[in-house]
């Protein structure tokens, strides 16, 4: 929550994990709605993140995971990958809020069609050895669900942030945005969820 997702169809596990993965993201989009690039770039909570942090991070990781996941444990440079990753978390001058949104659309469609395309999520890509985990074999499935993972604590990380800059929690800005209709509270005997 705080959007539901709908069921997949029987049998369909990719659809159910791209729905769910699709939900986080949205999360983060929605973080960013109304503010002006100064407020996304701010700091305003006891993290170093910002909204535009954040938005830059998750589609610079969304892709690094894609290319692990296509590579197959081809040469990988640790070095170089932890020095994109640290540069991920603050924008540049000339990436804005709208073209970090763009990137992370063409990051989410190329994720989703790869998915898509491979025979089986049990297909298996070769992680590479980090100074935190062993690498080896991984299925699909496996390194979706970690992307899930991730996307959904960034995506909280967003809404803390959101929240710290004027007060807008997640439920205020799925009714905002138009992500779901807001219910008829009165119907539960209930007050509105911020």
């Amino acid at each position: 929550m705080p959007v539901v997702v709908k069921p997949e169809a029987p049998g369909d596990e990719r659809g159910a994990l791209l729905a769910y993965l699709e939900a986080q993201r949205g999360g983060i989009r929605r973080a960013l709605h109304g503010l002006t690039e100064e407020q996304a770039r701010s700091v305003p909570s006891a993290s170093a993140l910002s909204l535009a942090g954040v938005l830059k991070h998750v589609a610079y990781g969304e892709r690094g995971w894609l290319r692990k996941f296509q590579a197959d444990g081809a040469d990988y440079d640790f070095a170089a990958e932890a020095a994109q990753w640290q540069d991920s978390f603050t924008p540049h001058e000339d990436e804005t809020v709208e073209s970090l949104l763009d990137l992370y659309s063409r990051a989410a469609r190329e994720t989703d069609a790869a998915v898509l395309a491979i025979g089986s999520l049990d297909e298996t890509f070769d992680s590479p050895k980090v100074p935190w985990d062993e690498g080896g074999k991984r299925s699909w499935q496996y390194g979706l669900l970690h992307l899930i993972e991730e996307t959904a604590r960034h995506a909280g990380h967003a809404d803390v942030i959101r929240e710290s800059i004027d007060g807008k929690g997640a439920f205020d800005l799925v009714f905002e945005t138009g992500a779901m209709p807001e219910p008829d509270w009165a119907a539960f005997g209930s007050e509105p969820l911020k």
